[in-house]
């Protein structure tokens, strides 16, 4: 068993190399779990080695990387819960060192994807440290308050895909559209995306998505 934090799974490439290979990191949605995201991944380049992580506390059946701070007004104005998000982007991190270790994975093409609040907590990460993530995927989610004024370094041109559903009534595709404006403001390669999906990842989406990943992973 490995020594990361977080409960994963790994995939190793089915085209696998002698040198350090890169990867992608998974981070599921609310109540979900490890096993969500892996469907996705199938569809990405067979040199990739793919780390879904699962989030650290149970949620009915699944499981959730932090709960919701309503206090703002509701579900559509909802905030992560301030400690339990930075708990969660800590374990992340920790994780990602460990499986860089333990899958002899190139720290320099590790790219993020995620779904829902797996996508909110990606971006916080990319904002947080953006020289440790190749490029991010962010899949109906917003940026978090918390890191809406970041002015970090090393985020000028950094390849970020956000997808959006006009028909979302969790995250509404506003509130991505929003995210997608901060970070080209900030300079990133920003390419926004909405589908006529309510919160889920449709098969546009998905096209969309591992075209993305194929250019650049």
């Amino acid at each position: 068993m490995s020594d990361l934090p977080l409960e994963h799974v790994h995939v190793e490439p089915s085209e696998p190399t002698e040198e350090p290979a890169p990867a992608v990191v998974l981070l599921h949605g609310r109540g979900s779990n490890e096993q969500d995201l892996l469907q996705i991944a199938r569809e990405f380049p067979p040199h990739l080695h793919v780390v879904s992580l699962r989030a650290p506390d149970r949620l009915q059946g699944g499981y959730t990387w932090y709960d919701l701070d309503l206090s703002g007004g509701g579900l559509h104005q909802s905030q992560p819960n301030a400690e339990q998000f930075e708990r969660s982007r800590d374990l992340v991190r920790e994780s990602i060192e460990a499986a860089i270790d333990e899958y002899d994975l190139d720290r320099d093409r590790i790219g993020l994807l995620g779904f829902s609040q797996g996508a909110i907590t990606s971006l916080a990460l990319l904002l947080d440290d953006p020289d440790d993530y190749a490029w991010v995927v962010a899949l109906h989610g917003y940026l978090a308050e918390s890191h809406a004024g970041h002015r970090p370094d090393g985020i000028a041109d950094k390849p970020i895909f956000v997808g959006a559903g006009s028909m979302d009534q969790v995250i509404p595709a506003s509130r991505a559209e929003r995210a997608a404006d901060r970070l080209e403001e900030l300079g990133a390669g920003v390419t926004f995306q909405t589908y006529e999906v309510p919160h889920g990842v449709g098969p546009d989406e998905l096209a969309d998505a591992v075209e993305f990943v194929d250019k650049h992973a």
